[in-house]
């Protein structure tokens, strides 16, 4: 079984301002490190990352990197399923959610099944990380503007969900890097 990671980081990073909010230090280190050492501590096959900066791309060793100019985030997830060329399960995650960890990561791997997509959920709605097997991919490839994957998982039954809310929050604003803390 192939199973593939596929970190999303080419956003616009509009509401962060001038700043590209991936490079933001949180913790000491720059915010989208902390989802890469998750991915990387996750038992896949593959690690893709689909990034709209070469100085986001110097902090992805251990990734295939995949340049595209910085656009919507179904540009994001089409280029992504380009790259990783079908696997049986596609692991997607978010470069601003750092308090994902591996152990989140893996869980969401082993609930996926065959014909059944597996997510986060924050108590209030399903969300990535979300994993999906080879019979729902083609799914993804559908979306079309701004539209995420979280189209997708809305209808998802409970079984297939993994609560987790105090790790799924993602930065957006610099005031949410203190909030966080």
């Amino acid at each position: 079984m192939t199973r593939t990671g596929l970190l999303l980081a080419a956003g616009a990073s509009r509401r962060f301002g001038p700043d590209d909010k991936l490079l933001a230090v949180y913790h000491g280190r720059p915010l989208v490190t902390h989802a890469v050492k998750a991915m990387l501590a996750t038992n896949l096959d593959r690690r893709i990352a689909i990034v709209a900066s070469d100085a986001v791309a110097d902090h992805l060793q251990g990734f295939e990197i995949i340049r595209i100019n910085q656009s919507l985030q179904s540009d994001s997830l089409r280029a992504g399923l380009i790259a990783a060329q079908n696997p049986d399960r596609l692991l997607v995650a978010l470069g601003d959610m750092p308090l994902v960890t591996a152990a989140h990561l893996t869980a969401i791997l082993a609930l996926t099944t065959d014909q059944q997509i597996a997510a986060s959920h924050d108590g209030i709605s399903p969300l990535p990380p979300a994993c999906f097997p080879r019979s729902r991919i083609a799914d993804l490839q559908m979306l079309k503007g701004d539209q995420g994957a979280g189209r997708l998982l809305k209808n998802l039954p409970a079984d297939a969900l993994i609560h987790a809310p105090d790790l799924l929050g993602d930065i957006d604003t610099p005031d949410q890097l203190a909030r966080f803390d």
